[in-house]
């Protein structure tokens, strides 16, 4: 191989590693969801929705500061005053401590 095409893959395989390392894929049956991670990490990068309760979702720190709540919103899981209200518990408990 020569050496343009070795540091092109190379590159190549970086970015799709990084790119991994940047998002949280959410699955929900067939359909998958993008969402931004505060900082590139393989925490929940691949996670699925199937079969979990709201708050069992929202008490994952990573995903929640994340914005997994709007997620859920799109996809019909809980409303937008619910997501307001199971957040905003959050938020007070994380004032208390």
């Amino acid at each position: 191989m020569k050496l343009r095409k070795k540091i092109f893959l190379w590159g190549l395989l970086g970015a799709a590693m990084y790119f991994l390392l940047s998002y949280h894929f959410i699955f929900n049956g067939l359909h998958v969801t993008l969402l931004k991670k505060s900082n590139p990490t393989l925490n929940y990068t691949l996670f699925s929705l199937q079969g979990k309760d709201v708050r069992k979702v929202l008490d994952i720190d990573e995903l929640r500061e994340d914005g997994i709540a709007d997620v859920l919103v799109e996809r019909g899981f809980i409303t937008d005053e619910k997501a307001e209200r199971l957040l905003a518990r959050y938020d007070e408990y994380d004032e208390e401590y």
